[in-house]
């Protein structure tokens, strides 16, 4: 994994070398082991790198020609088929001087052309500099980030936004900004960069940037397909594409470890790559907090604390298992670096904490596998199950808009659109859902929350996942994120996905010969989150002196309102993001709101 940023002059009027500098410094988090840079009269690319595949030999940027042609890549992330596609290289006699994915994305480039890439298997951003034009990728689904900001005479483009600002570029902030960041954070509009100028490539894009414009180009979506195979072929089917996609992920030539929670999930691809290693022991992590088995209470969304669990399958797979906690203190010192991370406010402490466990890892293993994405994609969630949530006509994990702006200054929440721009966004969201006629009215329903949860509620947690890891220079991987999985399992039919009634039955299945029953059939429960009333006070303490020294903040939060919150006690039952950013959720966003506008020099 790396960071990668660049600039392309649609008119060369000036020496940026100085500014690629700054922006590959910016980025250096996502990639301390080498960097580089490649300047022309009009493009400038910088690479920050973290070394998990060709130590030696995949120094970027890269520069390969082919028969007559001549193309420079930067590149972030990993390719998982890569043999593959040195296969289909075979033909055409290419001598490679290395064996880094870098190389061979390159050179099926040259080949190929663009059309190669729906083929790549992997998490990728990448930008190719050829003939005077720049061409800007980014995976099927969207793991590896990748920002822009276009202008009449210039494009620039970054791993994360920072490296934009870091070019020159002011932050700016506008109505549509504050609806993205209250009425829809920290989920956000795919594409949308919230700062005002600022645009993500969208998963399964690319785009080509040139003297005479800018094109946006669709390589890959999702379709709505006939599913014909028994429920019996769909759990072989499953089995082989989630052991396979966890298999290629292993590939690294430095050690790999995994993340541990006692879910279903993580457990199932932390046996299998246990299985892979053999009489090796894998190294695992699991996550908590300080004083969480005295503190915490089991309420709808988070039934019971992961560690009964993990200590049962830490045993069952032997592996070399860290313990690693979290205190009130580190938690809260890490909120406002998250949004250092991140760029905007983010998933508050439920980031702060998983920046911090990232950091620890990333001193023993830099390349991790992870569960990620298992609910979205088969059906994990409480808004594919209950009735009342699947039939919501807004965002089922955010519907709850009065306790967002509960503590805001009337008159700026009156000033935005947000119930307008909230509808807007759902809805043509929905519209851009594939169906199928043959459906049932039921199974649409489901067809159309399972493209919502692909395309908003997985993305946010993908991003939690890429800026955490990466602000440590830790490479996280996603196994279920694999699109051969995604393509197939969004066609499968609801009665398949939760088999009389068993939530997640194909995952289940799959997990039959790794994995034991009380893991197999443990009720899901989220990632952890620390339930100390002492953090909360503390949290409460700081989001008021926040307030009181920051002018900008003062101009949208009711202070009066703030300071009744901050003294009465805090619900950690209903949710007003997910499962579980509740009312201590809520102090902290406020509080990494204030410190956003503050460093970002952000004005209502």
């Amino acid at each position: 994994m790396c960071g990668i940023a660049g600039y392309f002059q649609r008119i060369p009027n000036t020496n940026a070398t100085q500014q690629l500098e700054t922006m590959k410094t910016s980025l250096k988090h996502r990639g301390p082991d080498d960097w580089g840079s490649f300047v022309t009269n009009n493009c400038g690319l910088c690479h920050t790198r973290l070394s998990i595949r060709d130590l030696s030999g995949g120094r970027q940027p890269m520069t390969r020609t082919f028969h007559g042609r001549t193309a420079t890549i930067v590149y972030n992330g990993e390719i998982y088929n890569l043999q593959e596609l040195k296969y289909r290289l075979l033909p055409f006699s290419i001598r490679f001087e290395g064996h880094s994915d870098t190389e061979v994305i390159l050179y099926c480039y040259l080949v190929f052309g663009a059309k190669i890439f729906s083929e790549l298997n992997g998490i990728f951003a990448f930008a190719i500099y050829e003939d005077n034009r720049l061409l800007l990728c980014r995976d099927h689904i969207g793991v590896k980030p990748l920002f822009y900001w276009n202008q009449k005479e210039e494009f620039v483009f970054a791993s994360e936004i920072k490296g934009i600002f870091s070019y020159g570029v002011t932050p700016k902030i506008d109505q549509n900004s504050w609806c993205e960041i209250i009425g829809l954070g920290p989920a956000h509009t795919p594409g949308n960069g919230v700062f005002q100028g600022i645009n993500e490539v969208l998963p399964g894009h690319y785009l080509l940037i040139s003297s005479e414009g800018f094109e946006d180009h669709c390589y890959w979506r999702l379709k709505s397909l006939q599913h014909t195979e028994s429920y019996e072929e769909t759990i072989s089917h499953c089995s082989f594409l989630i052991e396979d996609s966890i298999k290629r992920q292993m590939v690294s030539d430095i050690p790999i470890c995994t993340f541990l929670s006692g879910g279903l999930d993580s457990s199932l691809v932390t046996a299998i790559v246990a299985k892979e290693f053999g009489e090796t022991p894998l190294t695992t992590f699991s996550f908590d907090f300080v004083d969480n088995q005295k503190n915490f209470k089991a309420n709808p969304y988070q039934c019971s604390m992961d560690r009964p669990f993990v200590d049962l399958m830490k045993d069952y797979v032997n592996s070399k298992h860290h313990y690693l906690e979290c205190d009130s203190k580190t938690q809260l010192d890490c909120l406002y670096r998250t949004v250092d991370a991140r760029d905007m406010p983010c998933m508050a402490d439920v980031e702060a904490s998983m920046l911090y466990f990232c950091s620890i890892v990333a001193k023993e293993c830099k390349v991790t596998l992870t569960g990620e994405c298992a609910d979205e994609i088969f059906g994990g969630y409480p808004w594919f199950h209950k009735k009342d949530l699947l039939e919501k006509n807004t965002f089922p994990w955010s519907f709850d808009l009065p306790a967002r702006t509960a503590l805001f200054q009337k008159d700026f929440i009156k000033s935005l659109p947000l119930e307008e721009y909230i509808s807007l966004q759902y809805h043509q969201s929905m519209d851009q859902c594939p169906l199928l006629e043959s459906d049932s009215s039921t199974e649409t329903k489901r067809r159309k929350m399972s493209w919502l949860n692909i395309r908003w509620f997985m993305m946010t947690l993908l991003n939690r996942m890429d800026r955490c890891s990466m602000y440590s220079g830790l490479e996280a991987r996603v196994p279920y994120a694999d699109y051969r999985i995604l393509e197939y399992v969004f066609n499968i039919p609801w009665e398949y996905k939760c088999y009389r009634g068993q939530t997640k039955s194909l995952i289940v299945e799959c997990g039959k010969k790794y994995l034991p029953k009380e893991i197999l059939y443990r009720k899901k429960s989220p990632y952890p989150k620390t339930y100390d009333p002492g953090y909360e006070l503390l949290l409460g303490k700081m989001l008021l002196d926040e307030l009181h020294s920051n002018a900008s903040l003062q101009m949208i939060l009711d202070s009066s309102k703030v300071e009744q919150f901050v003294s009465a006690p805090k619900d950690y039952g209903k949710p007003w993001f997910g499962q579980l950013m509740a009312g201590p959720q809520l102090l902290a966003y406020l509080l990494q709101i204030g410190y956003w506008m503050r460093k970002y020099h952000l004005s209502v």
